[in-house]
């Protein structure tokens, strides 16, 4: 579930109530459940029988829930303030709702389009989904160093392929963008066999080389230390957040057991001042000789 923002010290009380109720587990599945709501009824749209019998209710339904997640966006902002716009999923929310604002009429009829991104709001409300984003997103540094091995790979193959075949098959080879783009459709396994390396291994045997040796390093190492580095950085994302929930069980543990300390501390405070005040009552009472 989202977390509550950080918030200066001496906010306003009010600010902290709104801040809780956006954030209780009741209104997020509300919202969760306007969101797939949303999604199905502009899935809905694309159908040209059901918007002549049910348009102007599905138009009217995807006004509603936009002015609802407005009325949100609105209170979230007005609850915490500036710090609303230094979470990157908060501003991420705010992207896609004020996109769905535009006219889409004239220069930005394309934007009618994009009214389904507001389905990804639901990544900032499902935390296992959250936790995938973030690990994408945390594999960037890591995918680039990938992404470029894999276009050298590429390159060198492209231009070997180019020189090899482009006499022969001009329409798969014929310049180093086809050859590039024919190697893609081998990687990804689709019609290579049949499509393309044996219409190549009639007019060159020694062709099976090339296309093995190209799949194995591209398609069976390549691309699976592509979906390694995602799997690690997902489960770095992971790790961080046991981390910080231990930390905060740490220092929940150390709050309370400084709490108990002190408590203990005071007891014995009043049970040596009560012990001070008995020995100077009984003291007093003493007969004298």
């Amino acid at each position: 579930m989202n977390q509550p923002l950080i918030q200066p010290e001496g906010r306003a009380a009010w600010r902290d109530r709104l801040a809780g109720f956006l954030s209780k587990p009741i209104t997020e599945k509300l919202l969760i459940g306007l969101i797939l709501i949303n999604a199905i009824t502009l899935g809905l749209e694309t159908y040209p029988s059901v918007m002549a019998r049910f348009g102007e209710i599905l138009i009217t339904l995807d006004r509603l829930i936009l002015a609802v997640f407005v009325v949100e966006i609105t209170l979230r902002i007005t609850a915490h303030g500036w710090q609303f716009f230094k979470d990157p999923w908060s501003v991420f929310d705010f992207v896609i709702v004020a996109v769905a604002l535009v006219p889409s009429s004239g220069p930005f009829s394309v934007l009618r389009a994009l009214r389904i991104l507001r389905a990804l709001r639901i990544l900032t409300l499902v935390p296992s989904m959250k936790r995938v984003v973030g690990g994408l997103l945390g594999a960037i540094p890591g995918l680039t160093s990938v992404v470029m091995v894999i276009s050298l790979i590429f390159y060198i193959s492209s231009v070997i392929a180019t020189k090899l075949f482009s006499e022969a098959f001009p329409q798969w080879f014929g310049t180093l963008g086809e050859s590039a783009y024919t190697l893609f459709q081998v990687m990804t396994l689709e019609s290579w066999s049949m499509g393309i390396a044996r219409p190549v291994l009639e007019q060159f045997p020694y062709a099976w080389i090339f296309f093995v040796l190209f799949i194995l390093i591209s398609t069976f190492t390549m691309l699976n230390l592509f979906i390694a580095v995602i799997v690690n950085a997902i489960q770095a994302e992971h790790d961080a957040e046991i981390a910080e929930a231990d930390k905060e069980t740490a220092q929940h543990v150390d709050d309370q057991h400084i709490e108990t300390r002190q408590e203990i501390v005071r007891l014995q405070t009043e049970m040596i001042e009560m012990k001070k005040l008995l020995i100077e009552h009984f003291g007093s009472q003493r007969p004298k000789r």
